[in-house]
């Protein structure tokens, strides 16, 4: 990237599709350069995207799941030399399945390493610079899922919650330094998720869901606007969002296993 360039320069990570394909293209519209990741070739058509839209794009391919592909990712954020005025911490992928009978344990992990390892080793990379700069914009994906447990895919939503306590503590911490924190909680979303967690036969994955432009804009303002988090995808989510500190975890439980369990979405009860 040309160092001259007076454009502010976003990093997002999982962006060869759904909401991180959408946040990426919500930079570009808005007049951000971009350093953009994932670990599958889409993320050149992300890439090809963004450049449509008028911004200098370099995207590397990393598997955030491991050390090495995060030093790999920061090593190409610095290599740019460009201060890194917002990044977009969106990589993450869901297991689905009764924890005890049907998931897999390696992918149990793996998928830990993403949501919640990867998380924070990113943030801990970036956030020393931001701060001594005294200016920066940090947007972590949670979900919806963090409010409550998640029986049937149990590990994501608990790194859901993680991704969410994580976000809100270290706003906290920075609340004097010039950088925001904010998290963006989406509720059922039109992606690759179901189908990658295998959860297309659930309530959740065979019910509707939110277009993934829509999340992204509205994580992306809420960003912008310094806001601490955005419960995404209409009235719905937010009453949700704003009961479910009132309602005993195990009546939340019962209510979330209702639309995660498997085969649940082929009943009509």
């Amino acid at each position: 990237m040309d160092q001259a360039t007076r454009k502010p320069f976003a990093v997002v990570t999982g962006a060869s599709s759904g909401i991180g394909y959408e946040l990426a293209r919500q930079f570009a519209e808005n007049g951000f350069d971009l350093l953009i990741t994932a670990e599958d070739a889409g993320i050149e058509t992300t890439a090809q995207a963004c450049e449509a839209l008028g911004a200098h794009v370099v995207h590397t391919r990393a598997d955030l799941a491991t050390y090495d592909g995060v030093e790999q990712l920061f090593a190409a954020i610095q290599q740019t030399g460009r201060p890194l005025d917002a990044i977009a911490l969106n990589a993450g992928v869901g297991v689905g399945g009764s924890f005890v009978h049907e998931t897999d344990l390696h992918e149990e992990i793996s998928m830990i390493n993403v949501n919640i390892t990867s998380t924070v080793h990113l943030a801990k990379r970036v956030l020393p610079a931001m701060v001594a700069r005294g200016s920066g914009r940090v947007l972590f994906t949670s979900s919806i899922a963090a409010l409550m447990p998640g029986p049937y895919y149990a590990i994501y939503a608990a790194s859901k919650s993680f991704v969410q306590s994580f976000a809100q503590a270290i706003r906290n911490e920075l609340k004097d330094t010039g950088v925001s924190v904010t998290a963006l909680q989406p509720a059922a979303t039109d992606t690759n998720f179901f189908e990658r967690a295998d959860m297309e036969d659930t309530r959740a994955g065979t019910g509707p869901k939110a277009d993934p432009a829509d999340v992204a804009k509205e994580g992306f303002a809420a960003m912008m606007a310094g806001k601490d988090h955005v419960i995404t995808g209409g009235l719905p989510n937010k009453i949700q969002g704003a009961v479910s500190g009132i309602i005993p975890e195990t009546v939340r439980a019962e209510i979330h296993s209702k639309l995660t369990e498997p085969g649940s979405g082929d009943k009509t009860k």
